[in-house]
């Protein structure tokens, strides 16, 4: 009854109201009320001041919530341990995610999964377009967010996603950041940046250059990180994808869409899975991301 009691109370703070606690909850207001009062009772101390329909923590309230949420927490944490350990051959998830993508579709899909099945150890690997396609047909990834490049083949399944936007990450102190749009076409002079692996840079380069059409020096970088720093140095720009709304972030760069003939470049990011491979975890998965792109 107390761990009730004590998600009762978290979710009245939280909501800041009795109201949207109990629809929360899946109980009446006056129930919910009265398990806050049997709570105060069984402390002796009053958590909340309330006047009128409005209500503030008392300090001892206050307490109680903050230390309440890290009990929360490690019980959370020991259910998850003693499922994986309680049930022999845990099984495993690995899904794989396109290293341009920039948007959270993926981390909110991953985070309904491991709500709903933390039984089953879910592992990322994070790559560019060929280390992905390699994973997904060599087994060792069951599903990847990537974008599209190749045909659609009956072995996948390739469901369709969003359209990703294009731009270019560009250091914000080159006069190119002020504009509204670069055409691909204008960057000739200019080196691009490509995150690949020395295995995979050939194949990066090659789609880039004669898909993409970028025509000027390639510069290669193994991180993120470290592709970052080449553009804040005036190096080169850095070709993304983004779905949804454009993002700007710090200072140092400005991301900037990218053009060929006057219009912003599309690109379908798509999910791919082998059509062989259609088990409970990885169709569930599957839906949770397709979910999560219909809400965007």
């Amino acid at each position: 009854m107390l761990l009730r009691q004590i998600e009762y109370f978290q979710a009245v703070v939280e909501r800041g109201s009795f109201t949207a606690a109990a629809e929360q909850c899946n109980i009446s207001q006056s129930a919910i009320s009265q398990q806050i009062q049997a709570l105060e009772a069984e402390l002796g101390v009053k958590l909340l001041e309330r006047v009128k329909r409005r209500f503030t923590l008392t300090p001892a309230g206050e307490l109680f919530y903050k230390r309440s949420v890290l009990i929360t927490a490690d019980l959370e944490q020991l259910r998850r341990d003693t499922l994986r350990v309680g049930r022999a051959g845990a099984r495993e998830l690995n899904v794989g995610v396109l290293l341009s993508y920039s948007g959270e579709e993926f981390n909110h899909a991953i985070a309904a999964f491991t709500e709903l099945h933390p039984e089953i150890d879910l592992h990322v690997t994070v790559g560019n377009h060929e280390d992905l396609f390699d994973g997904l047909r060599l087994n060792k990834l069951d599903l990847v967010l990537n974008d599209q490049r190749r045909a659609f083949s009956d072995e996948y399944v390739n469901l369709i996603l969003s359209e990703s936007k294009c731009y270019v990450e560009i250091a914000a102190h080159n006069p190119l950041s002020r504009l509204d749009g670069i055409d691909i076409a204008d960057l000739k002079n200019i080196p691009c940046i490509l995150i690949a692996s020395p295995a995979q840079r050939e194949n990066e380069q090659s789609y880039h250059r004669d898909i993409v059409g970028f025509r000027g020096e390639f510069l290669f970088a193994e991180t993120a990180q470290e592709a970052h720093v080449l553009v804040v140095s005036n190096k080169g720009v850095l070709p993304v994808e983004l779905c949804g709304s454009e993002q700007q972030f710090g200072s140092a760069m400005k991301r900037v869409p990218l053009l060929r003939d006057g219009g912003q470049i599309i690109r379908n990011l798509c999910a791919f899975r082998k059509r062989e491979n259609h088990g409970q975890a990885v169709v569930e998965f599957e839906r949770l991301l397709v979910q999560e792109f219909l809400n965007q």
